[in-house]
């Protein structure tokens, strides 16, 4: 039997009202994310203010991103990222998700080093970056013994669903001694297909649909500058019940 206990599933908001519909959907935490289609930058201070204030039951992660691209940082963007987090747990926070990588593609030990001690006492998760590492095998042990809690990947393929075989590998070398949490691309369709090859327990999905326009001003808008998508309850619970209703 199959205990709901056991799972944690974290929405990845890219503004409040997402939260609230992560929150009102089931989600056990949201991670708070700025340019998703930069794959994720730190929000803005009033963003993770007004999300702290609206979740009252679901944890608040915020990504620590200066900017898009690569993951290898300077000594400058490394100050921001310890600025950026010391502002998350002054806003209430629960945890923060990073990642740095040498100009090699293996884990940066000196300044993810120096990130999870500035962030200590909140929940830490190695995000994405770890999909473009050179070897994976070895970034798992690193982040381990970096203190992680998690780690957020698809496998290193472009879906979690194309990268079921990876997951699963993954999983079984982190042995308990880490979270493994599947993400990009898990919906209601293959939640359950997921678990099924990897025993995962825990899944990243945003479950946004596009935001409606429909004055004649809002699709000029959406024409010119693209369309906005947010979080709906509705997909949150959709994507969660997936898993249980088809196993």
């Amino acid at each position: 039997m199959i205990d709901r206990n056991h799972f944690k599933f974290e929405v990845c908001a890219n503004c409040v009202e997402s939260c609230m519909a992560a929150q009102d959907g089931g989600a056990d935490r949201v991670e708070l994310c700025a340019g998703i289609p930069e794959g994720g930058t730190t929000p803005s201070y009033g963003e993770i203010l007004v999300a702290r204030k609206v979740l009252t039951h679901t944890l608040l992660h915020v990504i620590i991103r200066p900017r898009a691209g690569s993951f290898v940082y300077s000594p400058l963007e490394a100050e921001r990222m310890m600025a950026d987090i010391d502002i998350s747990r002054e806003l209430g926070a629960d945890g923060v998700v990073f990642g740095c990588l040498t100009p090699e593609g293996t884990i940066d030990k000196d300044l993810n080093a120096r990130l999870v001690e500035h962030a200590k006492g909140m929940n830490i998760t190695f995000h994405r970056a770890f999909d473009v590492c050179s070897n994976p095998q070895q970034a798992i042990e690193d982040i381990i013994q970096l203190g992680f809690n998690r780690i957020l990947t698809s496998g290193q393929k472009p879906t979690a669903i194309q990268g079921v075989k990876e997951l699963a590998a993954f999983q079984r070398q982190a042995d308990h001694r880490i979270q493994i949490m599947a993400g990009c691309g898990v919906n209601e369709s293959n939640i359950a297909r997921i678990y099924s090859s990897t025993k995962i327990t825990e899944y990243h999905f945003s479950a946004r649909r596009k935001a409606g326009h429909n004055s004649k001003d809002g699709q000029i808008w959406t024409q010119q500058f693209g369309e906005f998508l947010t979080t709906t309850p509705d997909r949150v619970k959709s994507t969660i019940d997936a898993l249980f209703n088809n196993l």
